[in-house]
């Protein structure tokens, strides 16, 4: 049953409501959660994800809320709502702006290194570098679908969410028979090619890290946006270090196990994905 605070209610009638969303428990469902809420006016998120509560302050009915959250299936359910008695913080739209800002370059540059990694691994016969490649993919798609729900709704968001857990799934397995491919019949990865290029992916999610610092404390997707490039430092790392060992040792394992690492990781990704949808 909803409660309601005593004294009188702001004049735009905002309110505090409390959700419980049992199939909340990563930040993949609380970007789903923000892209379908993204629209509505004034709203202000906070997200406890060991708990499976969302908070939310927002104008208007507590059931219109719901009823956006309702079509991710991750059973919502309203528990309660509080009447306040004074406005939001200012420039909670302004803030908005700006994150949205950050995720479409974001998304750009993820994008970009997804076409660059994976044509030079195919030239290069760098499985690591393949497979590194569909790591920005993995991410891109995440930045992606929560950017197209904010000019599409939450259905359309569900839809590209599965069309980029498909397709990455697919490409992942792909990439292990690429890698079992290369075991059986031989390869020769070109070891700078490899470094040169992890290298410039490495730079990449440097400038994706240094964009989001601002933002880091602002929220946990913006939090799970800075993990995400954090993890994506050490796969380049990895990739780099692999190439390294193939200079130096003339063997093509240390490609085959960095490829075979990051591949098993996207996969798991994907398949995380499509159990959102």
């Amino acid at each position: 049953m909803n409660e309601m605070t005593t004294g009188s209610i702001h004049p735009d009638g905002r309110w505090r409501s409390t959700f419980r969303v049992p199939a909340m428990d990563c930040p993949s469902e609380e970007n789903l959660i923000r892209a379908a809420l993204r629209g509505l006016r004034g709203a202000r998120l906070t997200f406890d994800l060991p708990g499976r509560t969302l908070v939310v302050e927002h104008a208007g009915p507590a059931e219109a809320v719901l009823q956006r959250l309702q079509p991710l299936e991750l059973g919502a359910q309203l528990v309660g709502s509080v009447a306040l008695t004074e406005p939001g913080p200012a420039g909670a739209e302004a803030d908005l702006a700006a994150e949205a800002r950050v995720l479409r370059a974001l998304l750009a540059i993820n994008a970009l290194m997804f076409v660059v990694e994976l044509a030079v691994g195919w030239w290069a016969q760098s499985t690591g570098l393949m497979a590194d490649a569909l790591d920005m993919l993995a991410d891109a798609a995440v930045y992606g679908t929560a950017l197209l729900a904010v000019a599409r709704g939450a259905a359309s968001q569900a839809a590209a969410a599965r069309v980029a857990g498909w397709t990455q799934g697919l490409l992942a397995l792909l990439a292990l028979v690429e890698v079992a491919r290369r075991a059986w019949f031989g390869s020769e990865p070109v070891s700078l090619l490899m470094m040169g290029v992890g290298a410039l992916a490495l730079v990449a999610n440097v400038a994706c890290l240094l964009l989001i610092a601002r933002h880091r404390d602002g929220g946990v997707h913006m939090q799970a946006s800075y993990i995400f490039s954090a993890n994506d430092v050490l796969a380049n790392l990895g990739v780099i270090v692999a190439g390294a060992l193939v200079l130096a040792t003339g063997s093509p394992w240390p490609d085959l196990l960095i490829g075979t690492v990051i591949a098993v990781v996207v996969l798991r990704g994907a398949r995380r994905i499509l159990a959102l949808t």
